[in-house]
């Protein structure tokens, strides 16, 4: 079952696929859009590439204050999960995505990328680390009930 994790920022969407098992996540791609609200094109590609990788579920960066209240941006994304659903008919869940960018700039920083050339890799990096984050916690919870005792 594959899984696609999305970050959804004002005029960029990153994305990024699990592998086949659901284990590893790569990013793919940053959708581009001219205006913020022109979100035709972003969701045919969305629904594109859903239908290339056979995803049964898409995981939604959340966008929360470092104090978890929901601000505009926050709100904006829960109207996109909106229209994910409606369009593709998929579950979105939402996933807890702060300091998400904050991980994904030093990943690029200490991966010697130019700064210039930082903003067109950091959405898709982002993406990565919702979707990493979603699978790592099922993995987790597959596993709690393991005592690695060898029995």
């Amino acid at each position: 079952m594959r899984v696609m994790g999305l970050d959804y920022g004002s005029k960029t969407v990153g994305v990024a696929i699990s592998d086949p098992l659901g284990l590893t996540a790569q990013g793919i791609e940053t959708i581009e859009r001219k205006e913020e609200n022109k979100l035709r094109r972003t969701c045919a590609r969305i629904e594109a590439l859903i239908r290339e990788y056979e995803v049964e579920k898409i995981v939604l960066g959340l966008p929360k204050h470092m104090n978890n209240d929901i601000g505009e941006r926050a709100e904006k994304t829960l109207e996109f999960r909106d229209m994910l659903t409606r369009r593709t008919g998929l579950e979105v869940i939402m996933w807890d995505e702060r300091l998400t960018t904050v991980e994904a700039e030093r990943t690029l920083i200490e991966s010697s990328v130019r700064r210039e050339d930082r903003k067109k890799y950091i959405d898709k990096i982002a993406a990565v680390f919702i979707l990493q984050g979603y699978l790592d916690s099922l993995y987790i919870g597959r596993n709690a009930g393991e005592t690695g005792s060898g029995r």
